[in-house]
C-alpha cells in the first residue's frame, strides 16, 4: 500500500503560532476543528481566505488542511494561519506561478512580519512613554 502524502507546516505572527495538516481531500478547511465558512469574527475569516481566493478552485479541490492555531489575539491568530495557508499552498503545488502571485498581492502571506511588541521599561507607562514630571 502506497503511503499519503501529508504536509505539517507551521507559521508565526506576533506570539500566535499555527500548525497545519495538509493531505489529499476535497477542499475542507478548518481552523482549531471550526470550518472555515462560520469562522468567526467575519473579518479574521475574510483574512484567512485571501491566499485561497489568489489560489483559485482548481488547487483547492484535492487539498484537505487542518489548522491548529494558538496564542495571541484574533487578528494575530488569522494572520499566522493565512501564511501557513499560503505556504501550505505553495509546498503543495511547488508552483513559481503562485509564489509570485502571493508576493505580489501580499508579502507577509508567504514572508514572516519580523514585528514584535517592544518591552516595557521602568519610570513610565509603557515602553517608551515616560512619567510626566512638574518643577512648579
Amino acid at each position: 500500500m502506497p503511503a499519503k502524502k501529508v504536509l505539517v507546516i507551521s507559521g508565526k505572527r506576533k506570539t500566535a503560532t499555527a500548525r497545519a495538516v495538509v493531505k489529499p481531500g476535497i477542499g475542507r478547511i478548518r481552523i482549531n476543528r471550526i470550518p472555515l465558512e462560520i469562522y468567526e469574527p467575519e473579518i479574521a475569516r475574510e483574512k484567512i481566505m485571501e491566499p485561497l481566493m489568489q489560489a483559485g478552485d482548481d488547487v483547492l479541490k484535492q487539498l484537505d488542511v487542518d489548522v491548529k492555531v494558538s496564542g495571541g489575539g484574533y487578528m494575530g491568530q488569522a494572520e499566522a494561519s493565512r501564511m501557513v495557508i499560503a505556504n501550505a499552498l505553495l509546498k503543495w503545488t511547488k508552483s513559481s506561478r503562485l509564489r509570485r502571485v502571493f508576493v505580489e498581492y501580499d508579502r507577509t502571506m508567504v514572508v514572516g512580519d519580523p514585528r514584535r511588541k517592544e518591552p516595557k521599561k521602568f519610570g513610565g507607562p509603557g515602553a517608551r512613554a515616560r512619567d510626566q514630571k512638574s518643577y512648579r
